[in-house]
Formats: structure tokens, sequence, C-alpha cells
């Protein structure tokens, strides 16, 4: 009988969420150090989450990261998706919205 992979528990929404970045309008180097907290608390992955213009921004995030401060980390999956958000207005928009997540290779 063959043997069965040994799969992890996933990851309940909470402990998901405390190793999420949101990035927004501040400059670059505070998200790269949140990211480098969130990746000292929490060594296994790092979700960048990011919407509209700040997009570039989280690329840019990522990159750094990966490039300059923890080359041992390494892009798992990248998704996009667009999410409808209410304006001041009142009226409905589309947003353009992206994910990345990093892993620490071993």
């Amino acid at each position: 009988m063959p043997k069965a992979k040994s799969e992890s528990k996933p990851k309940t929404k909470s402990e998901r969420d405390e190793s999420v970045v949101f990035v927004g309008s501040k400059p670059l180097m505070s998200y790269i150090t949140a990211c480098v907290t969130q990746l000292n608390r929490n060594p296994d992955e790092l979700i960048i989450k990011a919407r509209g213009r700040a997009i570039s921004r989280a690329v840019d995030v990522a990159e750094v990261l990966r490039n300059r401060f923890m080359t041992d980390l390494k892009v798992r999956s990248i998704e996009i998706s667009t999410e409808t958000v209410t304006t001041a207005e009142g009226n409905t928009a589309n947003v353009s919205a992206m994910e990345i997540t990093l892993v620490k290779t071993k």
C-alpha cells in the first residue's frame, strides 16, 4: 500500500490574517519593514495584498524584499482579481486587486 503524503493542516482565517501586509500609499520602506516584521513572527509565509494603483508598489515591495533583504524568499503564488467597492458618493466601481504569497525556502 503506498504511503500517504503528509498534508499540513489548512490555516484558519485568523492565522492567515496575521501574515498579511496590505500595501497602500505609504513609502516603500514602510511596507518592507512591515514584511520583515511579519516574517520574523511567522516565518512560514507572507501575503502581500494591494488594490488599484498600489499594485505596482506591492510588486516593488515583494521584489526588493526578495532581492535585497531576504534572498531565501520565493514566490509561491500570485492571484489577481476584481473587487467591487462602493465610492463615497454611493456608486460602485470595479477595482483590480493582487495578492502575492511569499514563502521561505529551506
